[in-house]
């Protein structure tokens, strides 16, 4: 049985935990800062979980994590 290659693109977005989970950054922290308040940004800075909907298909794209 080959190889299944990873996604590149998951990769570079989703990281696996030690119990399983996945975890994701917040969108909205690139650009436009100015205008969106601190305590907003604060918020974005703190890490994500993937939802419960998606994991299946991310760790699919993410085989050996």
């Amino acid at each position: 049985m080959p190889k299944i290659k990873t996604h590149s693109g998951a990769s570079k977005r989703f990281k696996m935990t030690k119990n399983g989970k996945i975890k994701r950054a917040h969108v909205g922290r690139r650009h436009i800062l100015n205008k969106k308040s601190t305590k907003r940004l604060r918020h974005l800075r703190k890490e994500g979980f993937a939802d419960s909907t998606n994991v299946a298909q991310v760790k699919r794209l993410l085989p050996y994590d």
